[in-house]
């Protein structure tokens, strides 16, 4: 039943006092479809029940006939919809109402020295169980569940004995007919609550850290308690990048916002800058936000060579000093790309470099000059058919001369031609990537539907509905990384 939530509380532990970078709500929406795969789950449970061999004696006037019930299992098990509502400062609340589960067993009766046994069926009718389960943090900071109460009562139930001298036994079920409904009724919340107990132990060894690609670790610890209310369940993530070389925090803090609920769909998810920023510098600071350009990577169909003589136009001087000599331009961040986001777009400063040398005949490296190149990217992004696409823009390129070992020159003709090469090849090709899409990750078998996303603010906000495939989810209490 509580499968679902235990997915969206796999990726916590606590980080208190920062503010989160991402936020997550589980709306009553996705609760209900989450009490409508725990169905399954409880039946499947029930299935695999394990009752405790039953006995004791019945007094007949003349003396004592001790019996034994044993082999006892579950044949069959009705289990209706469960109701399932958040419990405000506490959790969720369950209840079951209806239940219906068929036993089969054997049954061995002595008096005296006779003996006698054979099978019978037992039935158990309008079970009512409810259960409260508490959502909160342990002492070293995972998110903890546990059962605060669980009750179950069996409103009727029925047995018939078969074989043997079962028609002289079946008199008197009544005797002892209320004590194998107690022995049953223990049964049912044990069941819940060793399934509580399991979950609680995994999130208990779960990692807040996931290793990303080869250059970068995402940290998702909570950073408050799990809030409960009425009507939803909140979790504020961390969601900070670092660089696998080192776990060094960002010269900036993530600042606060806030997610709004939307009870049309089952989960609203929000992520801020600093999650995207924090990867920037992530990558910055590790020293990856770098390239070398020579010729070679110059379309061969291309009229302008990466060499002197191609530069000739745009810096006079230089094929003068070095005549026809390949050239080498190294591109870096001189500072941290940042992006913002503002309602309905997105924008990132990318505040880059460029060194130039000429390639000497003995293949040494002489420097040329240094340009410092500060482009503003503006764009908007979307979901389209389960990806995420994009279309962005260059709205403003400036070029100035930082240093030349050449001379002083006009830095004007340079920045419109490299202005023209970025318009037509760079972003032409991420808006082609960006077309294509990226597919949306998956959460452990957990695939978003009919996603909207929205730009706002500071943040961006993603509203879905849920589908957990039905062969995939009995699996949910597993490790999971949501990328």
């Amino acid at each position: 039943m509580l499968s679902l939530l235990i997915l969206l509380l796999n990726l916590t532990n606590h980080a208190f006092g920062q503010n989160p970078a991402i936020k997550a709500i589980l709306t009553n929406k996705g609760l209900q479809y989450a009490s409508h795969i725990g169905a399954d789950w409880m039946q499947e449970k029930i299935g695999s029940m394990i009752i405790p061999d039953v006995r004791g004696g019945v007094h007949i006037g003349i003396g004592t006939v001790n019996y034994v019930l044993d082999g006892i299992s579950v044949s069959g098990c009705d289990v209706p919809e469960p109701s399932v509502e958040f419990y405000e400062g506490v959790g969720l609340k369950a209840v079951i109402s209806g239940l219906s589960i068929s036993f089969t067993g054997n049954w061995h009766t002595r008096f005296g020295i006779i003996t006698d046994g054979g099978s019978f069926d037992l039935a158990v009718f309008n079970v009512d169980v409810a259960s409260v389960v508490q959502i909160g943090s342990d002492c070293s900071g995972h998110i903890s569940i546990s059962s605060e109460n669980c009750d179950a009562k069996i409103d009727e139930a029925s047995i018939n004995f078969h074989g043997g001298a079962s028609l002289i036994f079946q008199p008197f079920v009544t005797l002892f007919h209320n004590r194998i409904k107690a022995i049953i009724e223990e049964r049912i919340c044990p069941v819940v609550e060793e399934h509580v107990t399991d979950l609680e132990r995994h999130l208990a060894e779960m990692q807040v850290s996931f290793k990303v690609n080869s250059a970068l670790v995402l940290d998702v610890p909570l950073t408050n308690s799990p809030l409960v209310d009425s009507i939803s369940l909140g979790l504020d993530l961390k969601g900070e990048f670092y660089s696998v070389q080192s776990h060094t925090d960002p010269p900036f803090k993530a600042e606060p916002f806030n997610l709004p609920e939307d009870n049309d769909h089952m989960l609203s998810l929000g992520l801020s800058e600093f999650t995207v920023n924090s990867a920037s510098y992530a990558y910055f600071s590790a020293g990856l936000l770098q390239a070398q350009i020579n010729d070679s990577m110059i379309p061969k169909t291309s009229p302008f060579r990466l060499n002197t003589t191609s530069f000739g136009p745009l810096i006079p001087q230089l094929p003068k000093l070095f005549p026809n000599m390949l050239m080498e331009l190294q591109v870096y961040a001189r500072d941290v790309p940042m992006f913002s986001f503002q309602a309905d777009k997105v924008t990132l400063k990318f505040p880059g470099a460029v060194k130039a040398f000429a390639i000497q005949p003995n293949a040494s490296w002489t420097p040329l000059f240094k340009l410092n190149v500060d482009s503003i990217f503006s764009g908007v992004i979307r979901i389209s058919e389960e990806k995420l696409k994009g279309l962005m823009e260059l709205s403003n390129f400036t070029l100035t001369l930082a240093s030349s070992e050449v001379g002083i020159f006009q830095t004007a003709a340079l920045e419109n031609f490299m202005k023209l090469g970025m318009k037509i090849s760079v972003l032409g090709k991420l808006n082609a990537k960006l077309e294509e899409g990226i597919v949306l990750p998956t959460m452990h078998h957990i695939h978003l539907v009919n996603p909207a996303l929205k730009i706002q603010e500071g943040f961006v906000s993603i509203a879905s509905d849920l589908d957990v495939k039905s062969g995939e989810r009995e699996s949910t209490s597993e490790a999971i990384y949501p990328y």
